[in-house]
């Protein structure tokens, strides 16, 4: 059997994918798609819902998260592919299953790079000499938010240089990323040590109702408002595990390091935003921690604070943080479209690779989609829960993925063991349910809508493929999946969660039985849908194949 390890970097071979990225490469590739516009927007979000039990908010997040990356660590280890969350359930599930995985995957990541952009654009529009001369943002009226003609033009330059970064090839996008992350890792620290000696109010921790003005209920509603999007991202160097230089020895440690050091940063964020509000302004509650306005809170405390200087620097970092992001998840969704153009999922041109190593067509397919995105769309707060709520999806094939590997592929090599896979699995499903659950109702029926377009483009790319060439659809080993998604649905409107008041759900479900019945739900759907895995023959036939291929090399597009 060929090593992935070796395979894809045979010397020479022009259309393989080139092994160059390093442990922090890999690390920094994780740790930039952390470190995006959430620090910059996500604590007032937060501090909104939940008030200054907003930090439980991001402990909560943190540990659920951090159970999720435990088990993408072991599989991103034991099979380093392109697009490995896409992968993975291809492997324990077959083709429909894979591909439902890889869909939501691609949706999340695909999104991030316009919502980056935008959030970048809409934190630099708030200084006067940006707002008078580019005019980024409509204000007011139905286009509140989103992108003037001027914004556009500006969106469209980033989106065109993430584009060519991305086409150059993985060590420029590496190189490129981890000059930023350094950036973007050490603004985030400045401004908590600013903050703290020069404006901290520990009184503000009981202001406004005290630490829990909105109980549990406002500690969970702030979760799909900014904290898990603003913490997720961790798995973004396994999409990369094809172009990592050793992916057995650093995948594992890539992960758990970037989100180690991304939970540190923003709980401290939080702690700072809180202690630094103006007491004055939580006499009346949360709803307007801060001047109303101010979509850069973190400027406006520092400016607050005397430290006039530290604005400057994050209205520059407003530009750093998100672009950041963006350059890297217009490579890593390229990467997820490939792979299902690989698997014949969607048209084959996407499965192909340029004669530098890179998907073009995927890297192509990015751009068009955030500039569509672009045109008008809502802003931030809105995107975010829909892109968590997509997140939480994809997060939620790993787990299931982790138990039918380890049972049906006991023998494969594994470099990194998550720690009491028994415990530790099913707990990360139900985590995952739980995050879609607290997206509110209305998002989660649109992921459904969604991944129902995805399965029509399946079938139609399906019914032009030879029938010798279509991939059997497992639909045996799939039958969970669409009780799973239409349960979520069900459970969502039977909830108390929604992320604004045009769709509300129907407050059957109380606070804490909510909670109790999505852990019941998510409990049997787990050994339901590991029960239903491929056998052992095809899952090893599945990895060979994918070992033998990267040993072949993929198709090399001419263009």
């Amino acid at each position: 059997m060929a090593s992935p390890s070796n395979v894809a970097s045979s010397p020479g071979g022009s259309g393989h994918f080139k092994r160059t990225v390093g442990f922090y490469g890999l690390m920094f590739i994780s740790l930039g798609s952390i470190i995006g516009s959430g620090w910059l927007l996500g604590a007032l979000n937060a501090a909104k819902a939940a008030g200054p039990a907003s930090l439980i908010s991001w402990v909560l997040a943190a540990a659920m998260l951090a159970v999720l990356a435990l088990i993408h660590a072991e599989l991103g280890a034991a099979y380093p592919v392109a697009g490995g969350t896409a992968r993975f359930p291809l492997f324990a599930f077959g083709s429909i299953t894979g591909f439902i995985a890889g869909w939501s995957a691609w949706l999340q990541a695909v999104a991030i790079a316009p919502i980056e952009v935008e959030a970048s654009l809409a934190y630099l529009d708030n200084i006067p000499w940006v707002k008078d001369n580019l005019n980024l943002l409509h204000i007011g009226g139905d286009l509140d938010g989103t992108l003037t003609a001027s914004g556009f033009f500006w969106a469209t330059l980033l989106m065109i240089v993430f584009t060519l970064v991305n086409i150059v090839g993985v060590k420029l996008l590496s190189e490129s990323n981890t000059i930023t992350v350094l950036w973007k890792t050490a603004v985030p620290l400045l401004t908590v040590l600013v903050l703290l000696p020069l404006s901290f109010h520990g009184s503000n921790f009981s202001a406004g109702g005290g630490f829990m003005p909105f109980g549990l209920h406002g500690v969970f509603a702030a979760l799909p408002l900014g904290v898990v999007f603003a913490l997720q991202g961790f798995e973004q160097c396994i999409q990369l595990a094809a172009e990592a230089a050793d992916p057995k020895r650093d995948l594992s440690r890539a992960v758990i390091v970037a989100m180690g050091i991304g939970a540190i940063v923003y709980i401290l964020l939080e702690i700072a935003f809180i202690g630094s509000l103006d007491p004055a302004n939580l006499v009346h509650g949360w709803a307007d921690p801060i001047a109303k306005g101010d979509f850069g809170p973190y400027a406006t405390l520092a400016i607050a604070a005397g430290a006039g200087w530290l604005a400057y620097v994050l209205y520059i970092d407003a530009f750093v943080s998100p672009a950041g992001t963006g350059l890297i998840y217009v490579g890593t969704s390229a990467r997820l479209t490939y792979a299902l153009g690989r698997d014949k999922q969607i048209p084959g041109v996407f499965g192909k690779l340029s004669v530098r190593g890179v998907p073009l067509w995927s890297i192509v397919l990015a751009f068009v989609i955030g500039e569509a995105s672009f045109a008008p769309f809502p802003s931030w707060q809105k995107l975010v829960g829909i892109v968590t709520s997509a997140t939480a999806v994809m997060y939620a094939f790993a787990p299931v993925s982790l138990t039918a590997l380890r049972r049906r592929d006991p023998d494969r090599p594994r470099p990194y063991r998550a720690p009491m896979p028994a415990v530790l699995a099913p707990l990360g499903f139900i985590c995952a349910n739980l995050i879609i659950y607290w997206s509110g109702w209305d998002v989660v029926y649109k992921i459904g809508i969604a991944v129902v377009i995805g399965l029509v483009i399946f079938f139609v790319t399906r019914a032009f493929q030879p029938s010798d060439k279509r991939s059997d659809l497992n639909l045996r080993s799939a039958q969970w999946v669409v009780p799973w998604l239409v349960g979520q649905v069900v459970l969502g409107y039977l909830g108390r969660y929604s992320s604004g008041p045009d769709d509300p759900p129907s407050n059957i479900l109380p606070d804490g039985i909510d909670v109790l019945v999505i852990v019941v739900f998510s409990l049997a759907i787990f050994y339901w849908a590991v029960n239903c895995a491929l056998p052992s023959e095809k899952v090893l036939a599945a990895v060979d194949a994918e070992e033998a291929e990267l040993a072949q090399g993929p198709e090399i597009t001419t263009a």
